[in-house]
């Protein structure tokens, strides 16, 4: 796992001194090394954190005479099969994985060769011969790639903080970016909160050569159409006995490493799939990591966890943590360099930062929840689908019966699904919205009035996309291209990433999605539980606590925190009259939503983490 950034065209000729500063940026991504490719036309950088040829692959990595340089983010799977089709061609000087994109860059076009690669990667290539300077970002988007095109050229980077770092590069606010953010709790992509600076969307290429700048996708995924050629038709544990193979070879191409290696582990279905492979495939005992918190909230996984550390023996460590939130907001909006909305980004941060005491890399379970339907939010979409044909007299009672519920109280899942159906008014895709909102549409509306609303109609617009498909395998692709883009990988990448440690996640390998996306509605729920295949692909090995263990999310008490830790914090940032935030909201709108928390009236905990990172942000850039 790396950094890269440079600039091609006339924002190259700032010379080798742009791209260092660029590189300083980054070295928490890569502090074993780092290096540079520069021509008349391009400077290439990156920082390496080593993990194939921990000697030999050094950047800047070239083909034999120099005229093809690439710097990479991320790791290359199948590299040694390239490498073995490559060889009949090429001399290869290394045994890394990045040697392979700078050989096949001299022959494919830029869409073939992003589809050679398989594995978690954003990688720039430079080819003096041609002239062109080639972008490339993995198909799901674990590894993010950012840039800012003008001035007669382009300046890319791993994170935003890289491409400002350009003198080129204007640092200018997008103020449609706040109610965006409000919104989902990120920007979707490919915006960003600065102007000018977009990410490149996962599945694509970008070029630069003499004739301009053009965008070309080469994968997404595919929602199959009801009763469609596309879909698996296959018994539940035919499907099983499947997915257990393809996960077994997900998991076994992430074991490559040159350096040690474990994995993360909750408890949950997901992580616990993956630590159960890893035993299965591994000659050693596998190292796994688990972190709790000590309160009355509900929040500590460690006896979960240890259940499947003790069935498959691993060597396990395990950490009581209390993390500093104050000084940790600070840390988190500067890794993610703008706002993040999800508070789940302090115990990965923590988790990662023990985590690498020990290792370098580190597997995890994303993914499970996205390709097999495990989100609570599914089932009730599913519910609602039905709910808008009963009668309006029912749909009376149910939200008088929403509306006696203290707001944002925590009541369990029939009370979640009872203010969903209420607030949802029959719509599936904007009623999911209004679920993974962290500050709800009347808050949101109360504190930035109407917008532009070019985040809803992207979001409506992917939903049209896929008119005609079954409406699990539509809820599935609406959050795969938001929600797991935005919100989870980037806060896997950036957590990890803040220490040095890098994340693989075989639930996510292309080849698994694809599949799992063919398979019917079936197979993955069976009335409101999700991830039936998975569950039955596991059911030999895994212990039942687990097999039958509800879904929780990886959280914080967030609640609490703001009613004691924070909340002199919470005044001193969001009460302050000199707070920045006043300025972008309406500061009645403010001060009542931190009353009606700070009383007990409603928990408003994710809505106030929400707006705290948006202050610290305002407040870091001046604005």
């Amino acid at each position: 796992m790396c950094g890269i950034a440079g600039s091609a065209g006339k924002p190259a000729g700032h010379g080798r001194s742009t791209v260092a500063a660029q590189l300083d940026c980054l070295r928490h991504r890569g502090p074993d090394s780092s290096g540079v490719y520069a021509r008349s036309g391009a400077l290439l950088g990156q920082t390496r954190l080593a993990i194939i040829d921990v000697i030999g692959g050094d950047p800047p990595i070239t083909n034999e005479d120099g005229s093809v340089g690439v710097v990479l983010n991320g790791e290359i799977y199948n590299f040694e099969s390239l490498q073995n089709d490559l060889r009949t061609a090429h001399k290869l000087a290394t045994r890394c994985d990045t040697e392979v994109i700078a050989h096949l860059a001299e022959d494919l076009e830029p869409v073939d060769l992003a589809r050679r690669l398989h594995g978690m990667f954003a990688f720039a290539v430079w080819d003096e011969n041609r002239r062109r300077l080639v972008l490339g970002r993995d198909r799901l988007g674990k590894k993010p790639l950012y840039y800012w095109a003008g001035d007669g050229g382009i300046v890319f980077g791993s994170e935003i903080k890289a491409v400002l770092a350009h003198p080129r590069v204007p640092r200018q606010l997008d103020h449609d970016a706040i109610p965006a953010y409000l919104t989902f709790g990120y920007v979707p992509t490919p915006r960003t909160f600065f102007t000018g600076v977009v990410s490149l969307p996962p599945g694509h290429v970008l070029t630069l050569d003499q004739t301009g700048l053009r965008q070309e996708r080469y994968w997404e995924p595919q929602v199959p159409r009801a009763g469609g050629a596309h879909t698996v038709r296959l018994t539940l544990d035919e499907a099983a006995g499947e997915v257990r193979s393809r996960l077994r070879s997900a998991v076994e191409k992430r074991l490559v490493s040159d350096v040690p290696l474990g994995a993360f582990l909750s408890g949950g279905l997901d992580s616990s799939a993956i630590v159960a492979t890893m035993a299965e495939v591994s000659s050693r005992p596998v190292r796994t990591f688990t972190i709790g918190f000590e309160d009355t909230e509900g929040f500590d996984e460690r006896p979960f966890a240890r259940i499947v550390a003790e069935r498959f023996s691993t060597e396990h460590t395990e950490f009581v943590v209390k993390p500093n939130a104050v000084d940790l907001v600070e840390r988190l909006v500067w890794h993610h360099d703008q706002p993040f909305g999800d508070s789940s980004a302090i115990p990965m941060h923590v988790l990662s930062e023990v985590t690498r005491d020990h290792v370098t890399v580190a597997l995890c379970g994303d993914g499970g929840d996205e390709i097999f339907a495990g989100y609570d939010r599914f089932a009730a979409a599913l519910v609602l689908d039905r709910y808008r044909h009963v009668p309006v007299a029912l749909r009376r009672s149910v939200a008088h019966a929403a509306s006696r519920m203290p707001s944002g109280a925590a009541q369990g899942r029939g009370a979640d699904f009872l203010r969903f159906l209420a607030r949802s008014g029959g719509d599936v895709p904007d009623a999911l919205r209004q679920w993974v909102s962290f500050v709800p549409d009347e808050w949101r509306a109360a504190l930035v009035g109407s917008s532009s609303g070019w985040e809803m109609d992207q979001y409506a617009e992917i939903w049209r996309a896929s008119a005609g498909a079954d409406i699990l395998d539509r809820l599935v692709d609406l959050n795969m291209r938001t929600y797991l883009v935005d919100d989870l990988l980037p806060k896997s990448d950036r957590m990890s990433m803040a220490h040095g440690l890098e994340v693989r996640s075989p639930l996510l390998d292309h080849e698994l999605v694809e599949f799992a996306l063919r398979l019917p509605r079936s197979t993955r729920m069976k009335g409101m539980s999700g991830k039936r295949v998975l569950k039955a692909a596991m059911a030999d090995v895994l212990p039942t606590e687990i097999l039958n263990r509800r879904k929780r999310g990886f959280g914080v008490p967030l609640n609490r925190w703001f009613r004691t830790d924070l909340s002199s914090y919470l005044d001193m940032m969001l009460g302050s009259p000199t707070a920045r935030l006043r300025s972008h909201v309406e500061p009645v709108a403010l001060d009542a939503l931190i009353g009606e928390h700070r009383t007990g009236t409603a928990n408003h905990g994710n809505a106030l983490w929400t707006l705290l990172t948006l202050e610290v942000f305002l407040r870091r850039e001046g604005w």
